[in-house]
């Protein structure tokens, strides 16, 4: 057993104070120091002020953007308490709030029955994260203020003037030491949140206002507006489909209490079509609790699926509808556009930035708030029930008529005889939304499927060295299992019989490391797929992973980058003068899954270059032909063409993804 080589006392435990663990690990606060991150800075502030709105106090609030880094909130309300705290007397209520985690009038029912905020570390939060703060409570016949500075209090709170008006105010720059020196405000989606907040909360005023120089022309937004929304959702969601067709004349659209007083649900629902009556692609459904976005869903998403697919399926029944059995959510939902918004006493989310609801009752809830008024609405106008019933019934169908087709490819026994061991398949039914990663050695194959989404993404490992079919005769092609092990996963044949309907997947994508050895690979595999089925890169379907090379990291922020000239941009930029840790990644499998799933393989988050060839048109002739001798030279066996080509071209080369 080693021995210890420094002393380990009690001197050494650090203990974080105040607001300090906050400036030290912002992550655990709010999921990163990324424009995501700071653009949640003013989502704490403003579900303060929706809180007081919702509990009855407040009727009017606004949002204004002072500059890029400075917004101002402003509600009303009742004004945050400026009387000394019971448990520490030389503090007011209004200082504890804004400097210490877990402070608030949100743990107590009796204050706010519901609210987006229960951590109690909200403004706490902002505060720290801000390079200066202000906070402005006008109650008692004043307005106190009291500042602030990267959490720390500067001077006291002071009495101001005389007023008769109640109400928050609170003013704070984003911190460059935490964002950088780029970080700035969007307008756009400021814009977007007040308007937002405005139709979750009905009833009340949001008024929105920017300074002028911040906004462009390509913007299309107003230094100016008020938002408000007597209906709630039912008004935003008509403002956003009443000119588009569609199947309900008008919107199903209600709000019902849950059982004991702990909450309600708001809800409003239609079916777009296109112009000739089919199913759109302008579909939604976000969902909302206490006016915070779950963009991830959750339970109440759980439950409002579930009410409107088994009323259909009911009303169905009741027609003596028969193949109304066979509808499922995605059905119903395929071109629904549609709101729902609970509030609730005890909200569980998964995560501090509030994005998945995960209270189990509350699918319950919202299923049995829906299910009278939706089978309602339904008896009351036959015919437009009728109507959208053959509506989904259609789309019902076509779902069943594609799984069979593609049960036919993946799940004969002919066709899986032919399909390899080592292919991971995805479990999707259809072309649509499917992937096939193509990854060189079994290692970034073990990790890539680790990663993957199950669901969508299939995994194809090839192992040994990848052949050249440019520069080998069709006698070794033919012998080479990894390609036509290939051929038979992506599906639709060879040139010479490329058939694109029998397409496996969507995108077929090249995955390899980020280093010299991983673009030779990718550039055969390329070369191969261009050769054997052009048809591939003419349909949009071949695209190259972008891994990255290195992790550079600065305190808890990583930053994934693709090249030395990157790092070094970045070792200049937004880590100068910072100590910068930088990790290498040797390939693929050297990676841990969640690593390799955030920066390629999630369409999130990760980058694609799609592979392009001249369009097949008498225009684009010349520049087909010239293409094939290129790759045919540069591919060959003679590499004095490819010498040659790169010490022409090198000058020109500045960035390898274009």
């Amino acid at each position: 057993m080693a021995s210890a080589t420094k002393s380990y006392s009690a001197s050494d435990i650090q203990v974080l104070e105040g607001l300090e663990p906050v400036r030290l690990r912002p992550g655990m606060y709010i999921g990163g120091t990324d424009e995501k991150a700071w653009h949640h800075l003013p989502v704490e502030i403003l579900d303060n002020a929706i809180d007081e709105s919702v509990a009855g106090f407040a009727r009017k609030i606004t949002v204004t953007l002072i500059d890029a880094k400075t917004i101002e909130i402003s509600d009303d309300g009742r004004g945050i308490p400026v009387d000394k705290h019971p448990k520490f007397p030389d503090k007011s209520a209004l200082e504890i709030i804004f400097s210490s985690l877990h402070s608030g009038g949100k743990f107590d029912n009796s204050v706010y029955k519901t609210s987006g905020g229960l951590h109690g570390v909200g403004a706490a939060v902002v505060n720290a994260l801000s390079s200066q703060t202000t906070v402005t409570s006008m109650r008692d016949g004043y307005e106190w203020t009291i500042e602030f500075s990267r959490g720390q209090t500067v001077g006291t709170l002071t009495r101001g003037a005389a007023t008769k008006s109640t109400g928050t105010r609170v003013r704070f720059t984003l911190d460059d030491a935490i964002f950088g020196a780029a970080a700035a405000f969007r307008p756009v989606k400021i814009y977007r949140l007040a308007r937002a907040k405005a139709f979750l909360s009905r009833g009340v005023k949001i008024e929105w206002k920017c300074a002028p120089d911040l906004i462009t022309e390509d913007m299309g937004l107003p230094a100016a507006a008020t938002f408000f929304y007597p209906n709630g959702v039912a008004d935003f969601l008509s403002e956003r489909t009443d000119s588009k067709p569609r199947i309900l004349p008008k919107l199903f659209s209600g709000t019902v209490d849950f059982p004991d007083d702990s909450g309600r649900v708001e809800w409003a629902l239609t079916i777009l079509t296109d112009e000739n009556g089919a199913a759109s692609d302008d579909g939604f459904l976000n969902s909302y609790c206490n006016t915070i976005a779950t963009i991830d869903g959750g339970t109440h998403e759980t439950g409002f699926r579930t009410a409107i697919t088994r009323g259909l399926k009911n009303y169905g029944e009741k027609i003596n509808n028969k193949a109304a059995a066979q509808i499922v959510a995605e059905d119903m939902f395929d071109s629904a556009a549609a709101i729902v918004s609970v509030f609730y006493k005890s909200p569980q989310f998964l995560g501090q930035t509030k994005e998945k609801l995960s209270n189990p009752e509350i699918a319950r809830y919202v299923e049995r708030a829906l299910s009278d008024p939706w089978e309602m609405f339904l008896a009351s106008d036959p015919k437009t029930a009728t109507a959208l019933l053959e509506f989904v019934n259609n789309l019902a169908a076509a779902r069943i008529k594609t799984k069979q087709v593609k049960d036919i490819a993946r799940k004969t026994p002919t066709k899986r005889a032919r399909m390899p061991a080592k292919l991971a398949d995805c479990a999707k039914h259809g072309v649509a939304g499917t992937e096939l990663f193509i990854v060189e050695g079994e290692s970034a194959g073990g990790t890539a499927k680790q990663a993957r989404d199950r669901a969508t993404q299939a995994i194809m490992p090839l192992r040994g060295k990848v052949l050249n079919v440019i520069s080998n005769s069709s006698e070794k092609l033919a012998d080479n299992k990894e390609m036509n092990e290939l051929v038979d996963v992506i599906g639709a044949g060879t040139a010479k019989n490329w058939d694109e309907s029998k397409l496996r997947y969507e995108k077929i994508i090249i995955m390899t490391d980020a280093d010299v050895d991983g673009s030779h690979i990718a550039s055969l595999l390329m070369a191969n797929l261009y050769n054997m089925m052009p048809g591939l890169i003419h349909g949009g379907h071949l695209y190259l992973a972008c891994p990255p090379l290195y992790r550079a990291t600065v305190g808890i922020e990583s930053l994934y980058v693709s090249s030395d000239e990157e790092l070094a941009e970045l070792k200049t930029g937004k880590f100068k003068n910072k100590k910068v840790e930088i990790s290498r990644f040797k390939g693929l499998g050297e990676m841990m899954p969640a690593q390799l799933k955030e920066t390629t393989m999630n369409p999130k988050t990760r980058r694609l270059v799609r592979v392009e060839l001249p369009p097949r048109t008498e225009e684009g002739a010349e520049d087909a032909e010239k293409t094939k001798q290129l790759v045919n030279e540069l591919m060959g066996k003679k590499p004095e063409f490819r010498f040659r080509f790169i010490t022409e071209h090198a000058k020109f080369v500045k960035d390898i993804f274009v």
